[in-house]
């Protein structure tokens, strides 16, 4: 032997060396990501990294503009205070959330703070032009709110069937889009990278990242909004898509035999049977404000013999029966109901709602937990902002470094 090293030894040595380190860095930005401000001893805890590994990871992700270590401990504690690592809201995402009604956008922070937001209150439907245009302008208006943060691109949470690897729309049936390359067009209009995902997948993944679906476990989530009712599962903090990227279309779930007719061609679907228009107009409220609308329907069921009562009790009856379905099929830790569907349950109460899903098939700990969600109307943004990020937080490494670390914030 001459002392030198097999051909490619040293090159595959470096690629194993960088591969652990993006993936310590991922593991830190993700927990910080996840779980908030934490100091340095606790990220070395959990993520069972030795502290000057830790110091070292915190320092690269700090020069790419990823994490701020604050002054501020992270807790009272005994001794000097220890500061804390958070992820950095100078890295940003634009969300956009098209609705019948409404266009939705923010600018929202690592962190998973919305930092600014505009809605837009459409007169009709948009077609897909005149959406990509309102997006276009928003953006523009929005500019002020950047100052020097990096905005890493823009995410769109959609109602709506979506081809997820090109952000192309397939079927969209309550705004009228059908194949509609939208991550292109937003992309040639702006200047951003552009990522289109479908809404109610955006929802429950904000959800178990920031909100009441966070831990193991199976977690379902439906939303009512005004498109229909969409859905999305999580197990164990993994997405579930299917094999064509619609798993969760809960709102086709047969409720009804005596339904009214849906747009897939089926009698009594869960999105035709609870609608938060049908309360409104059997209740006779005319234009009632979205963020009155709980409120009106609590008042409601006050009088059990009102109209509004009787439709929010057909409501919960059709909502039992798919979410008897989903118990018994997925076993979930927690349920999680959003826009309509919450103000449902607000009103009437858990209780109510596990009364009338049972029978649900017997067995330890296979009664779920039925909660609103807890990022309210912010979900789908803040979700829609996590297809974003998602690049960077499975390799912080695409952020370039810069050339000064950020100071201490005092």
């Amino acid at each position: 032997m001459d002392g030198s090293s097999t051909p490619g030894t040293s090159s595959t040595l470096g690629s194993t060396i960088d591969d652990l380190r993006r993936q310590n860095l991922a593991q830190v930005l993700r927990l910080v990501h996840r779980d908030g401000p934490m100091s340095r001893s606790e990220i070395t805890r959990a993520t069972g990294l030795n502290r000057s590994t830790i110091g070292g990871l915190v320092t690269d992700l700090s020069h790419r503009g990823l994490v701020v270590e604050n002054a501020a401990p992270t807790a009272r504690k005994v001794g000097r205070p220890s500061p804390s690592v958070a992820a950095s809201d100078q890295a940003t995402a634009i969300a956009v959330n098209p609705e019948v009604d409404a266009i939705d956008m923010a600018l929202v922070g690592l962190s998973g703070r919305v930092l600014h937001r505009v809605r837009y209150q459409n007169e009709r439907t948009p077609t897909v032009g005149e959406f990509i245009n309102v997006v276009s302008a928003i953006i523009e208006g929005m500019r002020p709110a950047f100052g020097d943060v990096t905005v890493l691109g823009i995410g769109v949470a959609l109602p709506g069937l979506v081809r997820e690897v090109d952000g192309s729309v397939i079927l969209a049936p309550h705004l009228g889009w059908r194949d509609a390359p939208i991550a292109q067009l937003v992309e040639e209009a702006t200047g951003m990278r552009a990522i289109v995902g479908n809404d109610a997948n955006c929802g429950v993944v904000a959800e178990s990242t920031f909100g009441a679906g966070r831990g193991e476990g199976v977690i379902v989530y439906l939303n009512g909004g005004a498109s229909g009712i969409g859905g999305g599962i999580v197990i164990n903090g993994r997405l579930v898509v299917g094999e064509g990227g619609n798993a969760g279309e809960f709102g086709h779930t047969a409720v009804s035999t005596q339904g009214r007719r849906c747009h897939c061609g089926a009698t009594g679907c869960l999105e035709t049977e609870v609608r938060r228009d049908r309360f409104v107009e059997a209740a006779g409220l005319g234009d009632v404000e979205l963020g009155a609308l709980q409120a009106a329907m609590a008042v409601a069921w006050l009088d059990p013999d009102s109209a509004g009562a009787r439709e929010i009790d057909r409501q919960v009856s059709r909502l039992a029966v798919a979410l008897r379905s989903i118990v018994n099929i997925f076993n979930p830790r927690t349920v999680i109901l959003g826009g309509h569907l919450a103000h449902l349950l607000a009103v009437v109460g858990e209780h109510e709602f596990h009364r009338r899903i049972a029978p649900t098939l017997p067995g330890e700990g296979s009664e779920p937990e039925i909660i609103g969600a807890q990022l309210d109307d912010e979900l789908l943004l803040i979700g829609a902002a996590e297809l974003v990020f998602a690049e960077a937080l499975g390799d912080p490494t695409v952020m370039p470094t810069r050339a000064v670390a950020p100071a201490l914030v005092q």
